[in-house]
């Protein structure tokens, strides 16, 4: 049976390492019938959460603020699996990404807790200049924990500093058969 994939690229590079590992995991997960949605977020209006708890997880956009995460939420409401797909800043992921994690929030507010739970899993795929991943597999691994999700695994392509340098890395085929595993 297919599933619904969402895809949240924190890149602010179309062309960058990041992107190119969610293309190889896109065809997998394609290849094998399954539909993906990807947001590129630096092109996206997405505010910062205002932490006023003031969401309703069952309305059609469920946050108080007006902005692109309108888009993200049904989305992310149906799919089956979530892939966190960014470069790695300062240890963790880029700032583009953890707004809108920190904004899917308002699906846990209110009427029912539309996000935790409810069968979902996720990836991640991430690049970056070191390999320095442990700090934000850590909080990757807790926040899966919190959601109660399945982790479907990790792509970490590391010494991907500038654009290009991730060709011929055998990361791109990990993140190929992640995609291709997803049935």
């Amino acid at each position: 049976m297919s599933k619904k994939i969402v895809i949240l690229n924190g890149s602010p590079r179309r062309k960058g390492s990041t992107t190119v590992l969610t293309a190889e995991f896109a065809r997998g997960a394609k290849e094998t019938g399954n539909t993906i949605t990807e947001f590129f977020l630096d092109e996206m209006d997405i505010h910062g959460c205002k932490g006023c708890f003031g969401g309703h997880s069952s309305r059609e956009c469920p946050c108080v603020q007006k902005d692109d995460m309108a888009k993200i939420y049904p989305v992310v409401k149906e799919c089956d699996v979530v892939v966190l797909a960014t470069p790695l800043y300062y240890w963790n992921m880029s700032g583009q990404i953890r707004t809108a994690i920190d904004r899917l929030f308002a699906l846990e507010e209110g009427d029912g807790n539309l996000l935790r739970g409810n069968g979902k899993s996720s990836a991640l795929l991430m690049a970056a200049e070191g390999n320095a991943f442990e700090d934000v597999l850590l909080y990757y691994d807790h926040l899966m924990e919190h959601l109660r999700w399945e982790n479907l695994g990790h792509v970490l392509a590391g010494r991907c500093g500038h654009i290009g340098d991730i060709e011929g890395k055998p990361e791109l085929q990990q993140a190929y058969e992640l995609g291709k595993s997803i049935q």
